[in-house]
């Protein structure tokens, strides 16, 4: 196995030249066990390996400051599902274990271990935090698990000292063109901790639907928020539902910023109130994906009551520091126009506490110092940007073409949209937001966002699918010093996390950029044989659906039921099913297994698919055999299948 070499910076993390030390030499015959930084993404600022190893016992104790139990307490609940261990959380004199400790003199956090302890060191809470996540990376795959294993449950020697490049290490979840409910949300957001990433940022509003509620317009969730894309139901947090978010947000050190996107992408504003529409008449509620078609009424002096409305009551709601007003793609507002509601709306944010935030085009309104502006062009250059910065506005860098993590991996991609690219793991990894936009020196970047945007995505697996293995890439991006990444270092260390998004039930693209280790994505059902109910037709035989090739599929008759059934040639035990649907044409199927091919035990029963890709996990059954069968369809057509992929547990 390939040693991690250690990364030494001279005085600064931000601008240093890594030195390298070598891991000790492992015994004659013995496969190399990974050493401390060998698995950790983002890669930290230095590490230096050691010979030793430290071992979790099932007596070990968690030890920590008084001040900073939660963190303890957050890392106990990570482990103890895996482990089994009762793992206590103390304020006692550390003694072996595990210690998180305050300590003013780290910045970023220090993270030692030793054959006896492993002890992380931090000036604050959250900086522990994110030495915990770098002690979770380094600690198998398996103790992501929430059944307890065997272990060992080991951790390399050595010291991490670390600390992130930006201050905003962020993601965008759009939960208005698609509303994805609360536990989707917190899935979401412990999927972000886990790479030490600090801001998300919903998108609370767009044509489709408005999704949080808001007292003083009432019909803004009632009405606005009953819809989505396609015509879906939609949804809305109510205050307390968006309190919660924002408190189990704050429990991961994760920063929560709201945006209304104003004054374009707001039909489903102007539906709920005709008042804010120029001439007096709602238009009908939204479900396309189109952009640019809406606009408040810039000159009408109720459509400012309705934003300081708005604002007083979503500033009230949020503890962090920014509130995000949208700005982007304001097509039907006049560009004289976008500027007079911009200079007179940012001033609102101000008023209530906050810092106005806004995608890039609110640069052309000449933001004060203070304000943030999100960079989201696939060019690299923006000449009122650049002006902007130069009088202290800061700048996001989410350049669509690097980090609109739902753009299409490449043309087989189930989901996801075209318009800035494919963008596979490497583009989204190989560029550099210091020097990414003429103008706009690192001194005025404050960090890099990946957006998500919904309009093709309805569930968190279809969302992890289009972030995995993208967000990481963006998360190094964010966090390590320039001068240290190397793709095909880093490219390495990802591989290892193939196992841990597996026994974390996350979703994610098999890029082939990525060498992934044999025991990752061991398909039973590759190439093996099958047989389907209905007449192959020579484009589209059953045998595509097991090929590995996402590209090619197998397509049924359109009678129900269809079924395509896999011989695994032996009995063999599944636990997690994959199935990468052409569309939604399986409205209800089963996942069944068997030991002749005739007599069929059900894994498990779907009874809401949408097509995209599915993964089924937490299965149990044994068989020869596996078949999808089913039960019925969404539309006249027939069912087609790009991939069936089964898994053993």
């Amino acid at each position: 196995m390939r040693l991690l070499v250690a990364l030494t910076l001279l005085a600064s993390a931000l601008s240093a030249t890594p030195a390298v030390t070598q891991p000790g030499n492992q015994p004659a015959g013995a496969a190399a066990a990974p050493a401390l930084g060998a698995t950790v993404v983002p890669l930290p600022a230095q590490v230096t390996p050691s010979g030793a190893t430290f071992t979790l016992g099932q007596g070990a104790t968690i030890y920590t400051s008084p001040a900073v139990t939660s963190v303890g307490d957050y890392l106990a609940g990570l482990l103890r599902p895996s482990t089994g261990y009762a793992l206590p959380v103390s304020t006692g004199t550390p003694s072996g274990g595990i210690a998180l400790l305050l300590d003013a003199s780290v910045s970023g956090y220090r993270l030692e271990v030793t054959a006896g302890a492993v002890t992380i060191r931090a000036a604050t809470a959250e900086g522990l935090f994110n030495g915990v996540q770098t002690l979770r990376q380094s600690l198998p795959a398996a103790i992501e698990s929430r059944t307890a294993g065997p272990g060992p449950w080991t951790v390399p020697g050595g010291v991490v000292t670390d600390r992130p490049r930006f201050a905003h290490r962020g993601a965008m979840l759009d939960v208005a063109r698609h509303f994805m409910d609360v536990a989707t949300v917190k899935r979401y957001i412990d999927d972000l901790a886990l790479y030490k990433i600090n801001t998300l940022h919903l998108h609370l509003a767009d044509d489709q639907g408005w999704r949080v509620q808001i007292d003083s317009w009432p019909r803004l969730t009632t009405y606005g928020g009953s819809t989505e894309v396609g015509g879906g139901p939609g949804g809305f947090y109510t205050k307390a539902q968006y309190a919660d978010l924002v408190a189990y947000a704050q429990s991961r050190y994760v920063t929560i910023v709201p945006e209304i996107d104003l004054p374009g992408h707001t039909n489903a504003a102007l539906a709920s109130y005709a008042e804010l529409n120029c001439d007096g008449v709602a238009p009908p509620l939204y479900t396309g994906t189109n952009v640019g078609f809406s606009s408040l009424c810039i000159g009408k002096e109720i459509t400012y009551t309705f934003v300081e409305d708005v604002i007083r009551e979503l500033a009230a709601m949020t503890p962090g520091p920014y509130l995000h007003i949208g700005g982007d793609e304001a097509h039907s507002t006049p560009a004289a126009d976008y500027v007079t509601f911009m200079k007179r709306v940012m001033p609102l944010v101000t008023k209530y506490g906050k810092q106005p935030m806004g995608w890039h085009e609110i640069a052309k309104a000449d933001p004060a110092a203070g304000a943030v502006a999100q960079f989201w062009g696939t060019t690299t250059s923006d000449a009122p940007l650049a002006a902007s910065a130069g009088r202290g506005v800061k700048v996001v860098m989410s350049p669509a073409n690097k980090t609109y993590i739902d753009m299409k991996y490449n043309a087989s991609t189930p989901y996801g949209l075209t318009w800035a690219g494919y963008i596979e793991v490497r583009t989204a990894y190989d560029w550099n937001p210091g020097t990414h936009v003429s103008g706009v020196p690192e001194s005025a970047v404050l960090g890099v966002e990946a957006p998500m945007w919904s309009e093709t995505l309805k569930r968190i697996d279809q969302v992890e699918f289009m972030a995995f293995p993208r967000l990481p890439a963006l998360a190094e991006v964010a966090w390590s010093p320039q001068a240290s990444r190397v793709w095909n270092d880093f490219r390495t260390r990802l591989a290892a996390h193939g196992p841990r998004w597996e026994a974390m039930g996350v979703t994610y693209y098999r890029s082939t950029q990525i060498p992934w280790p044999a025991t990752t994505a061991q398909n039973l059902a590759l190439n093996r044989p099958v047989m389907v109910s209905s007449t192959e037709v020579s484009q589209f035989p059953g045998s595509s659906a097991v090929d590995g090739n996402p590209s090619t599929r197998w397509s049924s008759g359109y009678a129900d039921p269809q079924w395509i059934r896999v011989d695994l040639g032996s009995a063999r035990s599944v636990g997690r099913v994959v199935l990468n649907w052409e569309a939604a044409y399986a409205r209800s199927y089963k996942v069944q297994v068997s030991d002749d091919g005739t007599t069929w035990r059900d894994l498990a029963s779907v009874t809401a698919g949408d097509g995209g890709v599915d993964t089924l996990t937490g299965l149990s059954g044994t068989g020869r055999y596996l078949r999808v069968y089913t039960t019925a369809r969404a539309t006249s057509w027939g069912v087609s299948l790009w991939e069936v992929e089964a898994y053993a547990p």
